[in-house]
C-alpha cells in the first residue's frame, strides 16, 4: 500500500483544507466554519488538533517552507554545477509559480500571509526565517561558484534575492512565472561575472 492509499488523518485534512483556503482568499478572509468544512471535519477536531487559529497558520507557514524546501532539493539533485545550484533556487520557484492552484498562483504564500499579519506576529518571523534561508543558500552556492570573498558571495547573494524577491511579487501579479524566468536570465548574466 502505497502513501496516497492511507486516508489522511484529521490534522492533515484541516492542514491541506487551511493552506488551500489561506492562499485562495488570505488568513484574515478564511474562517474556521469554511476550513473544518472543506476538511470534512468537525469543529471540535479542528481544536483537538491545533489550539487555535494561529497555531493552525503556524502550521500553514511552516508546510509551505518546507513544500518550497522540497522544489529546491529536487532542482538541487538535478544541479551539475555551482551556477546550476544557484539557478536550483529561481527554478524552484519557477515551479511553484507554476503549481496548479486551485484558483491559480498569486504569489508567496508566505508573503501574503506576511502581509496580513501584525508586525509582532510569530509567523511573521517563521516568514522572515525562510527568506534569509533562501538567501543564505544563494550565497553558499554563489560563493561555490569560485572565489573566496565571502563578503562579496553574501553581497551577489543579496543583490539575487532581491531579484528573485521582486521577481515573485510580479509573478503573483501577472499569474504565471515569466518574471522568474527572466530572472532567472538576469541572474545568469550577474554569475558569468564571478
Amino acid at each position: 500500500m502505497t502513501k496516497s492509499d492511507h486516508p489522511q488523518s484529521a490534522h492533515e485534512r484541516l492542514l491541506n483544507a487551511a493552506s488551500v483556503l489561506f492562499y485562495n482568499d488570505g488568513i484574515a478572509g478564511t474562517g474556521i466554519d469554511a476550513i473544518v468544512k472543506r476538511a470534512g471535519v468537525a469543529k471540535k477536531s479542528l481544536y483537538n488538533n491545533f489550539a487555535s487559529k494561529a497555531e493552525l497558520v503556524a502550521a500553514y507557514l511552516e508546510a509551505r517552507h518546507a513544500e518550497w524546501l522540497g522544489l529546491y532539493a529536487e532542482r538541487l539533485s538535478q544541479a551539475k554545477t555551482p551556477k546550476e545550484s544557484v539557478l536550483a533556487i529561481f527554478l524552484a520557484y519557477e515551479d511553484h509559480a507554476e503549481h496548479a492552484y486551485e484558483r491559480g498562483f498569486r504569489g508567496c504564500g508566505l508573503l501574503n500571509a506576511a502581509a496580513e499579519l501584525g508586525a509582532d506576529d510569530p509567523g511573521r518571523q517563521v516568514v522572515r526565517q525562510h527568506k534569509e534561508e533562501v538567501e543564505a543558500l544563494l550565497a553558499k552556492h554563489v560563493g561555490e561558484c569560485g572565489g573566496n570573498d565571502s563578503a562579496h558571495a553574501a553581497q551577489v547573494a543579496k543583490h539575487l534575492a532581491f531579484l528573485l524577491e521582486g521577481a515573485m511579487v510580479r509573478a503573483g501579479l501577472e499569474r504565471n512565472s515569466e518574471s522568474v524566468r527572466q530572472a532567472k536570465s538576469i541572474a545568469v548574466q550577474m554569475l558569468e561575472g564571478l
